[in-house]
Parts: C-alpha cells; sequence; structure tokens
C-alpha cells in the first residue's frame, strides 16, 4: 500500500487545495492530507479549525485521512508510513520553491519521493494569501472556497474589524 502526505499550512484550504488531495487519492492508495501546526507565518485559522475545514473537504473520499503535524514533514511522513510527499504547483515560481524544498528533504530522507501535480488552470491565480486579502478587500470569494469556509473567513474578518490590534495582524498576512 503507497501512503503519500499532502502537507501544507492550509490557512485557508481553497478550491485549489481540494483539487489537489482528491487528485493525489486517485494515485495513492492513503492520502494523509497533514496541516502543520506550527508554521513560521502569522495564520488566521487555528489549526483546529483548518483540520475540520479540511475534514470536511474530504469527508466523500475514503482514503484521505485528515492529520496535524509538527516538526520536520519528512519525520511526519515516516512516522505516518509514507513513502511519498505531494506538492502542487500553480506558476513557475512554485516550481522553485518546491524543486529546493525536496531537494532538502531528499537530504534529509533518501527513501521519500516529492511528487508534484501541476494545479488545474482554473485554480493557477489561487493562494491562501490571495484568498485572504481579496476577502479582506470585501471581494467575493465564492467561486474560490466551499462555502463553510467562506461563512467562517467573512466572521473572523468581521472579528478582526471590531480589534483594531487584530486586523494590523491580518494586514501583516497580507504583505
Amino acid at each position: 500500500m503507497t501512503v503519500a502526505i499532502y502537507p501544507g499550512s492550509f490557512d485557508p484550504i481553497h478550491y485549489g487545495h481540494i483539487d489537489i488531495a482528491k487528485r493525489a487519492a486517485q494515485l495513492f492508495d492513503k492520502l494523509i492530507w497533514a496541516v502543520y501546526a506550527r508554521p513560521l507565518k502569522d495564520i488566521m485559522f487555528s489549526t483546529e479549525e483548518r483540520l475540520a475545514f479540511m475534514r470536511e473537504a474530504a469527508k466523500d473520499t475514503p482514503n484521505i485521512l485528515v492529520m496535524p503535524y509538527g516538526g520536520l514533514t519528512v519525520e511526519f511522513a515516516r512516522q505516518q508510513g509514507a513513502k511519498v510527499i505531494v506538492r502542487g504547483l500553480r506558476v513557475t515560481y512554485d516550481f522553485e520553491i518546491e524543486y529546493q524544498t525536496a531537494l532538502a528533504n531528499r537530504q534529509l530522507a533518501e527513501d521519500i519521493e516529492t511528487v508534484c501535480l501541476m494545479t488545474s488552470l482554473k485554480y493557477a491565480f489561487l493562494s491562501s494569501s490571495t484568498l485572504k486579502e481579496v476577502a479582506f478587500a470585501g471581494g467575493q470569494v465564492a467561486e474560490i472556497v466551499p462555502p463553510y469556509v467562506e461563512v467562517a473567513l467573512r466572521k473572523r474578518l468581521a472579528q478582526l474589524q471590531d480589534d483594531p490590534g487584530d486586523k494590523v495582524k491580518v494586514i501583516s498576512l497580507l504583505e
């Protein structure tokens, strides 16, 4: 049985992430969709909230297991018996970052491969940062996130507008 992990911060998930997860689930016996619990960046949603979004998105795909992790991705992969790390590529810039990360992971764990899936064309522009920026500016996000994510995003942005200190945190996310 081939186990793969699809790691990331997923803050929040969008249809591009879901597309990669479901396509990867068709390629591997088991896909662990893993949310990194301690990213080195400000996040809008807690680990528990991000996990809930992902579980809802994956509920109709029985071979996707959603889990949190901390520490090195390759160590988490080893703990889960995964031999593959799945990454999504949108633009050439993504390739450069993923190439460097794959080389570093290969240095740390020669037995774990990185497989990159090209995003579907309709999601090539999409990132969580772009999503948050559009939502923060009052733009429509209904076509790029599931309804439950849109509701949570609007609610969180409303909370942040009520607290000017938190608003500064959101602006720093978008820079």
